[in-house]
């Protein structure tokens, strides 16, 4: 069983919410204090405690699951595969001035689906197959229940892959900071 685990808040996550992508952008105080929830809920919906913990490598997540790992007597395992999409010349922008200036662009991140590609940044098509790569090889080679510290695009993919409409469900699944989605 793998759990998928987004990171806590950031400052960024934070209206006016700005794009993150690859930017390697730390927890915001309180969400040190909450990350430690984590590993109590992780054993609830595992049904006992977890025996791996992974993490991207983007600071964001990598805090989280040492938060966590502290609680379950885990060290995490890095995998730049499970990072957030490389989100190009838009990471670091607000969403509301992309939305503004670049109307066509914006709406067709909405719309989402297989072939959709950040501007000079990855598809999430490419983000999908690298993360379906990672937790493949994750799910064949550590000790159930595993717990993955990630990124809501990341998570969305994931799942996506499981969704009939796959990437074009992208904007239908809500993936809040701190949540935890059994794969």
């Amino acid at each position: 069983m793998i759990l998928l685990a987004r990171h806590g808040e950031t400052d960024d996550n934070r209206e006016p919410e700005r794009i993150q992508g690859s930017r390697d952008v730390r927890l915001n105080a309180t969400e040190r204090c909450q990350a430690g929830e984590l590993a109590r809920r992780a054993r609830e919906l595992a049904g006992r405690a977890p025996r791996s913990l992974w993490s991207s490598q983007l600071a964001r997540a990598r805090e989280t699951a040492a938060i966590a790992g502290r609680q379950l007597g885990l060290d995490a395992r890095v995998d730049a595969r499970l990072a957030e999409s490389h989100r190009g010349r838009w990471e670091g922008r607000l969403w509301r001035d992309i939305e503004r200036e670049e109307p066509d662009g914006y709406a067709r991140w909405r719309r989402a689906g297989e072939t959709f590609r950040f501007p000079g940044g990855e598809s999430l098509g490419e983000h999908r197959d690298r993360v379906l790569a990672a937790l493949a090889e994750i799910r064949a080679g550590s000790a159930a229940p595993v717990v993955v510290v990630c990124h809501g695009g990341t998570i969305r993919v994931a799942l996506c892959a499981a969704e009939q409409r796959g990437l074009d469900a992208f904007h239908e699944l809500a993936v809040p900071n701190g949540a935890l989605l059994r794969l």
